[in-house]
């Protein structure tokens, strides 16, 4: 990740979760993206959209089991330099819970805690880095981290990433809804959870579909779950929110058709 342009850009999702093979299959019919097997000391399954890989699903770790985590969806941002990036987020009140670790001609990754719970990762490596666009159908669009601090979380990641605030939106009783991003590019946003959302803070990624109303529908027939939507946000786009069959939370986007 030496190229500037791509640091604080996230870049991989990983699914952990109890049950893969059921997960692959969830997935592959409701976003339609392939599979493909990871050729490395452990069992790992990478997600393709159209050929280029967006990540991957594994097993959630017993060690991760014991401590009460959940399946759930984990988040890679590009930095240069994993351990300096990890020294600089213990120095701004963040936890490790897996220190550097190389992956066998990959790179290096490291999982943290934010200073209010959120859990997020960071990865190096030395290949050249994929090229920035609008996110396409398939891949991950939007990223949002429901906290208990949103100014404190914007404080600590602007400081990690370099993010800048762009445009916030006003919620009413719940405040401000933060969005952020890199240069001209908005990545996702941040809000201070209500008290009525379960669990500490979390991220929320969201992948684009050509319909979110009708994806959401796919989930509930292939045992997912809806926790809110389809709604519309500004701009005419529609999202919704959901649990996968095996727990894990996710969301789906959609554009507005273009013309109106």
């Amino acid at each position: 990740m030496a190229d500037e342009p791509l640091y604080g850009s996230f870049v991989w999702y990983d699914l952990m979760t109890p049950d893969p093979d059921a997960a692959q299959g969830f997935y592959t019919k409701l976003i339609g993206w392939g599979t493909k097997p990871w050729e490395g000391p452990m069992p790992y399954t990478m997600w393709t959209n159209k050929e280029a890989p967006v990540g991957g699903v594994m097993d959630l770790p017993e060690d991760a089991r014991k401590a009460g985590a959940p399946p759930h969806w984990l988040a890679y941002i590009a930095v240069t330099d994993v351990d300096a990036t990890v020294s600089q987020a213990q120095e701004l009140g963040a936890n490790v819970l897996v220190p550097g670790t190389e992956i066998p001609n990959a790179g290096k990754f490291a999982v943290l805690q934010d200073p209010q719970g959120a859990v997020f990762a960071v990865f190096s490596s030395s290949e050249a880095p994929a090229t920035e666009h609008s996110p396409k159908v398939g891949e991950f669009s939007w990223h949002e981290l429901a906290t208990t601090d949103h100014e404190g979380a914007y404080d600590f990641y602007s400081k990690l990433f370099g993010w800048k605030q762009t445009e916030a939106m006003d919620l009413g009783e719940m405040g401000t809804y933060q969005m952020y991003g890199l240069s001209d590019k908005t990545l996702g946003g941040m809000f201070n959870k209500p008290a009525e959302m379960p669990g500490p803070p979390f991220w929320l990624y969201y992948i684009k579909v050509p319909d979110a109303e009708s994806a959401a529908e796919q989930v509930k027939e292939m045992g997912g779950q809806i926790l809110r939507g389809p709604m519309d946000v500004p701009g005419g786009d529609k999202v919704v929110q959901c649990l996968d069959p095996q727990g894990a939370a996710f969301a789906l986007h959609s554009t507005a058709p273009q013309g109106n």
